[in-house]
């Protein structure tokens, strides 16, 4: 069995690297077309659904608990348990940019692609957050949502007990006043644990898209009352489905 899943773990890096390159060229075109840059969004959600179709992970379950509107600017905020959040978040067709970590830069094409497309900040540097920080609210006002992982990377040492969020983008959403959707992904720290060596395996992708929720207020109670109202959200589905043996 762990042969298999080594084999399967190669082929799933293969097949990452396939299906990017042959959505590359549409993602330069987004990059260097200025008119194109808004169909990174459903290039990302093309991405994902072609990875985790040909990685057989296809049987992906999404949950929405409202409809959400296309037209609405949302701040999408998920936990992060694993390296697969990334395309997971993608299932979820909906035109944001992700704020990741710097470090995806290294990542050869993706990386070139993802800082080009995306928000990538190095949380050690102060200019650098601030730097992002600006991006964020011009993408914003430039119409797009937002999508990141509050605990800042893949940071607790228990999945899937959450770490503790940062205030980053609650604030974005106290000062532009736009809604929070939070996403519990369940069990992606089962299918390719955080360790090392990274063994993948086969299983259902499955997320909750919750309800939004709307700031109340503008001051920083507001945003620590946004973020434990997310945190509490996500902390008690991922309760409910542990408990369940998902």
């Amino acid at each position: 069995m762990k042969i298999l899943n080594k084999i399967y773990s190669v082929y799933g890096l293969v097949i990452f690297a396939l299906v990017f390159i042959v959505l590359l060229p549409f993602f330069l075109l987004a990059i260097f077309v200025k008119p194109l840059e808004k169909t990174a969004g459903f290039l990302n959600h093309v991405w994902a659904r072609l990875l985790f179709f040909f990685l057989f992970l296809n049987r992906s379950k999404i949950v929405y608990e409202e409809k959400l509107s296309r037209k609405q600017r949302y701040i999408f905020c998920a936990n992060h348990f694993s390296f697969l959040d990334i395309p997971t978040m993608g299932l979820i067709n909906h035109n944001f940019k992700f704020i990741g970590k710097s470090s995806l830069k290294k990542i050869p094409l993706w990386g070139y692609m993802y800082s080009k497309l995306h928000i990538l900040v190095d949380r050690d540097s102060l200019r650098d957050r601030h730097a992002s920080w600006v991006k964020c609210k011009e993408a914003v006002e430039n119409g797009y949502s937002i999508a990141f992982f509050p605990e800042g990377g893949i940071m607790s040492k228990n999945p899937p007990e959450l770490a503790r969020f940062k205030e980053g983008s609650f604030k974005i959403a106290i000062e532009e006043q736009i809604p929070v959707v939070p996403v519990t992904i369940h069990n992606n720290h089962l299918l390719l644990p955080d360790k090392k060596p990274l063994i993948m395996h086969r299983g259902t992708i499955s997320l909750k898209v919750h309800k939004p929720i709307w700031p109340n207020g503008t001051d920083d109670l507001a945003i620590h009352e946004l973020k434990d109202k997310v945190r509490s959200v996500i902390e008690e589905e991922l309760k409910l489905t542990h408990h369940a043996g998902r």
